[in-house]
């Protein structure tokens, strides 16, 4: 029986504290896989960088991770993705596994969180349970990070799935695309709404939460809202900090999709 390697892949974060939500994912999907042995990879040079010069850590990429463990003998890889959309990130993720396809006797990959419609309805549902209640006054708010990718359509569709759910209020806007903050503040004020949460909808708490959604800056979604005359709370909590989204994952890895599978003799 050849040796085995899970590899989780996630973009990285240069907020140790954030790091826990990457842990959490990682530590359902080594309970979820045993018989492998576990490994973690960054896609983001600037985070591995970044890592490398504060905390003296080396995170590999992708490519690099693979040609070790293809040096040290693995034949069988399974890589699952942990970035939220199958966009820049994860085509660069399949870039650099690419070359390797032959040096195992199977590389496997699993889709990142938001693959299929029913990805969406069941992110959707288990991020309901764990909202607060609305009440009538209120309003729930999403930042997504955004991408110039055609995958950015995902998160008008995440917004739909809430919508389909009954949940009028929640919103999803994105730092870096469209629908953006100004779009969401147009319907806000279509709706008698005085209080609005705001939450990253992103699979850490990083840079973009603690500074674009919640910072102090005037340019903050925070500020902004409170420009507008609406009292606002945050969560700043990852989705990777969520059980159910660690159960999105590991059913992904489950069906993980070989790029290359050896011929049996």
């Amino acid at each position: 029986m050849g040796k085995k390697a899970l590899v989780a892949v996630s973009f990285g974060t240069t907020y140790p504290a954030a790091r826990r939500a990457i842990e959490a994912l990682e530590r359902t999907l080594r309970d979820a896989f045993p018989e492998y042995d576990f490994y973690r990879a960054f896609t983001s040079d600037m985070v591995r960088r970044k890592i490398a010069r504060e905390e003296g850590t080396i995170v590999p990429n992708p490519a690099e991770l693979l040609g070790r463990l293809a040096d040290a003998g693995y034949g069988e890889v399974r890589c699952q993705s942990l970035h939220v959309i199958p966009g820049l990130e994860y085509e660069k993720l399949l870039a650099q596994l690419g070359p390797y396809r032959t040096r195992f006797d199977e590389l496997a990959v699993g889709k990142p969180l938001l693959w299929e419609t029913g990805d969406y309805l069941r992110l959707t549902r288990a991020l309901l349970e764990t909202m607060p209640r609305l009440a009538d006054d209120e309003a729930y708010v999403f930042m997504g990070h955004g991408t110039e990718h055609p995958a950015n359509a995902a998160y008008a569709l995440t917004e739909n799935a809430f919508r389909y759910a009954g949940a009028e209020r929640v919103y999803v806007a994105t730092v870096e695309g469209f629908p953006h903050l100004d779009y969401i503040l147009a319907r806000l004020h279509g709706r008698e709404v005085a209080h609005v949460h705001l939450a990253p909808l992103m699979i850490v708490a990083g840079d973009h939460a603690q500074c674009d959604l919640a910072g102090a800056g005037e340019d903050s979604w925070k500020s902004r809202l409170e420009a507008e005359g609406y009292t606002v709370e945050t969560h700043l909590t990852g989705l990777g900090e969520n059980p159910a989204v660690g159960a999105l994952f590991a059913g992904h890895c489950r069906a993980a999709e070989p790029l290359f599978a050896a011929p049996t003799e």
